[in-house]
């Protein structure tokens, strides 16, 4: 019986970042099984040419890059997407993937900032049923009594089950079925999520259907006394919790081998001594933050889940009750840009 499969992974990256997915690339192409294609989709605002051939190094064998400037279809929604802090508009392309790519029923999306240390097909491989991701609880909610507070309390969604959007298993067809894109744009233009963007939106709209996945695909350096370094397949170094910024991370020593196997260990040196104290405290700073934001939302006496309950949105389509024509608001948009990257990269 063959058993080799395609396996679809998406990126999403500015030119600045790509030295990340450099080595991530270098993580997976190293843990990956040679009977099975991989075929690594980089979505993007432009690359330089220079990053451009570093990039197409992971062509070969059974690796394949393919690059997708969707910028310019973005354009025509960019300013509905706010940003916060570090984080770049780019965050949100994973929530047009299905609609960009129709050739595909099931991917993988994943964020730039980890190291693999297992094959990225046995993530591929869960089952999702019709659940429309598989994905893992967030470990920061878990440890953060604030930010736990928030997502119950504000967003409706208990902390032990809110997951974290960088290691997903997209199903693809079952998100086109239900039509996420324009759920997901009529929510965005009803209401602003100030804590984790992106992520908060799909954790709303997917809620109870998600199909979770053990924290080895998606472990954080936090301290774990039950887990050996050896049986994390995943680690996400999220947050500010990143080798290139303080040099005593958990779980680093990851990090810097497959940065220097990628060829980026010099460069991710300088980035850490570059990470001043001053730059240190602003960090410090924008954490503290954003956690006395999570818990000001977390005791808001009108909190988003209030207006579900309500009615005041529309659980089905994620419009205001008073927003006019709610079946058909943005959804001839969102097929547009679809189609559009959809012939685009057809066309590559």
């Amino acid at each position: 019986m063959n058993n080799n499969k395609t396996v679809p992974v998406f990126f999403a990256v500015d030119d600045n970042y790509v030295p990340f997915l450099l080595v991530t690339l270098e993580s997976i192409t190293s843990n990956a099984s040679k009977d099975n294609q991989y075929i690594f989709h980089v979505l993007n605002n432009g690359i330089s040419e220079s990053n451009i051939e570093r990039l197409n190094q992971y062509n070969h064998d059974n690796f394949k890059v393919e690059l997708v400037n969707v910028a310019k279809a973005m354009q025509k929604i960019g300013d509905a997407l706010h940003t916060r802090d570090y984080y770049s508009k780019t965050t949100y392309y994973r929530l047009f993937i299905p609609n960009m790519f129709p050739q595909f029923d099931k991917a993988l999306y994943l964020d730039c900032d980890i190291a693999v240390q297992g094959d990225v097909a046995e993530l591929y491989s869960y089952e999702l049923g019709s659940n429309y991701v598989g994905a893992i609880a967030d470990e920061s909610v878990s440890i953060v009594p604030e930010f736990s507070a928030y997502t119950k309390n504000f967003l409706g969604v208990d902390g032990n089950r809110y997951f974290n959007a960088g290691i997903l298993v997209m199903n693809l067809k079952r998100l086109r079925e239900i039509h996420f894109e324009s759920k997901f744009v009529n929510l965005i233009s009803s209401y602003t999520f100030y804590v984790a963007q992106d992520q908060d939106y799909l954790n709303v709209i997917c809620k109870d259907r998600v199909t979770y996945i053990p924290k080895i695909w998606n472990k954080m350096p936090f301290e774990d006394k039950n887990m050996n370094l050896a049986d994390i397949k995943l680690i996400h170094y999220n947050l500010s919790y990143k080798p290139w910024h303080y040099d005593n991370i958990i779980y680093q020593e990851v990090f810097w081998k497959y940065a220097k196997q990628a060829g980026c260990e010099q460069l991710m040196q300088q980035l850490l001594a570059d990470f001043t104290d001053d730059k240190k405290q602003k960090d410090a700073m924008g954490g503290k933050k954003l956690i006395e934001t999570a818990y000001e939302l977390s005791i808001q006496k009108d909190p988003f889940k209030s207006l579900l309950e309500s009615g005041e949105i529309n659980p089905d389509t994620y419009l205001r009750r008073d927003a006019l024509d709610p079946d058909k608001v943005f959804s001839e948009f969102v097929e547009k840009l679809g189609a559009e990257i959809s012939k685009k990269f057809n066309k590559n």
